[in-house]
């Protein structure tokens, strides 16, 4: 298969593949035109390194787990690095497990408010009035006036032609 082939049958860019190449994660032969030509198992192999790096694993590390995939042997020195890994992905997972069940709760509590709290969404419960205290904040801080003319009084000066 040529690079654009690929590309497309594993849904990223040719740069992607190239920069895979670059960082040893993929092979290809070269054609008589000097062209890229790869396995169709390579496909596979570019959905698996997308999911590695989607969960953040560096390519360092997923260069070093590739062989362990491609011949299924690992070094006990890969054993531990995968174990620290997998310990690392299901501390990530419990993290975003519990600021689900804390958009929960704000949905909950967005549900249950009185006709009366609608126009004051902050009192509804301390959660939605700290989201919203740091959203105002974070507005203040990042807004600028693209708008704003000059004042009146002050008048454009032109350049004297040359």
């Amino acid at each position: 298969m040529r690079i654009g082939e690929v590309a497309v049958a594993a849904g990223v860019s040719t740069r992607a593949l190239r920069y895979y190449e670059e960082q040893q994660l993929l092979t290809s032969v070269r054609g008589a035109g000097g062209q890229r030509q790869y396995s169709p198992a390579v496909v596979e192999q570019v959905r698996l390194i997308q999911a590695l790096y989607a969960a953040g694993l560096s390519s360092k590390v997923i260069a070093g787990i590739l062989p362990c995939v491609n011949t299924g042997f690992a070094t006990p020195e890969m054993m531990t690095r995968l174990a620290a890994e997998r310990e690392r992905l299901d501390t990530q997972l419990r993290e975003l497990s519990q600021t689900g069940d804390r958009l929960d709760e704000i949905i909950a509590a967005a549900r249950v408010q009185r006709p009366d709290q609608r126009t004051r969404p902050a009192a509804r419960c301390a959660t939605c009035s700290t989201l919203l205290r740091y959203q105002r904040r974070r507005r203040r801080t990042t807004r600028t006036d693209h708008t704003r003319e000059a004042p009146p009084d002050r008048k454009l000066r032109r350049l004297p032609d040359q």
